[in-house]
């Protein structure tokens, strides 16, 4: 199980929400990144970004932190927030992105989330942020009615990479993850997932590994990172690396 740090980007700073609410937002104090240059020296294989501004509007304001990010690091990123179309995917590869999600699109249009991935075979994530076990679009604001256990069973048939997986009601809150509602994706899916929200200590990291042989390719991580609770390097250092060898799933994703 693979641990990746998040950059959430809003007016192009690194911030952090509680439960997904805009108006209860933490800015922090590193650019973007200099925030990512510093986890991939403390050992990070990836690094998740979320541009909240696309999210909530679906217009690219942060490309400049983007491509400053991209060009300060040596490892892969993924990226997701606004992503609703071909010309925005093609823009972001051309950045040096490696793979991107889609997150309102896969409700929304799915017909285009199905020609963009056999366009982009394993360059597709589709994220899935649930509240109470439905989803939410529209970079959390609006509330579906679609169950989020019926879109993972529909897009696992799609030539997509991962699901991103996300509890809204335990993000940013430090005070672990839902482990009833990653099993529940889990059980249902043989595509690789990423699990997000809750995590707030190394303890929670590792209530996490009995899942690996299920499936769960990695955690992420972001407000217990920038507040300290532990480090990327101590992380790596206590989760399993020989374990991830023998789960049947796509074991290139962080090679």
């Amino acid at each position: 199980m693979k641990l990746i740090p998040a950059i959430d980007l809003m007016n192009g700073k690194c911030v952090r929400l509680f439960k997904g609410d805009f108006k209860k937002r933490k800015d922090f104090s590193k650019e973007p990144h200099e925030q990512a240059k510093y986890w991939e020296k403390e050992g990070a294989k990836c690094i998740h970004i979320v541009d909240l501004d696309a999210a909530k509007t679906g217009i690219a304001t942060n490309d400049q932190s983007i491509k400053k990010i991209v060009n300060a690091v040596n490892i892969p990123i993924q990226i997701g927030g606004g992503i609703r179309s071909l010309e925005r995917i093609e823009q972001l590869l051309s950045y040096g992105i490696d793979k991107v999600i889609m997150g309102t699109s896969a409700i929304e249009n799915k017909a285009l989330v199905k020609d963009l991935t056999n366009k982009y075979p394993k360059r597709i994530i589709i994220g899935i942020d649930a509240k109470d076990g439905k989803v939410s679009t529209r970079g959390w604001l609006k509330q579906s009615n679609v169950l989020a256990t019926d879109l993972v069973k529909e897009f696992s048939y799609f030539k997509i990479d991962s699901f991103v997986v996300t509890d809204i009601n335990t993000d940013g809150t430090l005070e672990g993850t839902n482990e009833v509602f990653i099993k529940k994706i889990l059980e249902i899916t043989d595509v690789p997932v990423i699990a997000s929200g809750g995590v707030g200590s190394i303890s929670d990291l590792l209530s996490l590994t009995k899942f690996e042989y299920s499936g769960l390719y990695g955690v992420i991580v972001g407000k217990a990172l920038y507040e300290n609770k532990f480090t990327i390097s101590e992380a790596n250092n206590i989760l399993s690396t020989e374990k991830i060898n023998d789960i049947p799933i796509n074991k290139d994703y962080y090679a």
